[in-house]
């Protein structure tokens, strides 16, 4: 089963990744998440998947963290999923799927729960 991994091309984690996942002769697809967003019920799984709230895959360094006061812990699990739809950059990355289960790869060693 191939993995899929949600990144951002210019992402040096993600790069790593995908160099990890090349050395290991891996299969996997890749998800632009600038070109190809997911819907916020795309991401809401994506979150079920890791097992986390989707506050937990917020990205701080993103300029849309503090424009939308994201650190207040005020909006709803709806409303970050929205703002992560309106603002990719908001997603941490890469996200990294197979199956039932996915891994926030950060670091890149939280791939080998994934890789076989």
């Amino acid at each position: 089963m191939p993995l899929k991994l949600y990144i951002k091309p210019t992402c040096t984690t993600c790069r790593n990744a995908l160099a990890k996942l090349d050395a290991c002769g891996a299969e996997y697809e890749t998800v632009d998440l600038f070109k190809e967003t997911p819907t916020a019920e795309e991401l809401a799984e994506l979150c079920r998947k890791l097992g986390v709230a989707p506050r937990e895959i917020l990205r701080s360094k993103d300029p849309a963290y503090d424009e939308h006061d994201l650190a207040s812990g005020k909006h709803s699990d709806a409303q970050l999923l929205a703002l992560m739809v309106k603002h990719p950059g908001l997603i941490q990355r890469p996200i990294v799927v197979k199956g039932r289960k996915a891994v926030l790869a950060r670091p890149i060693d939280k791939l080998d729960a994934l890789i076989d």
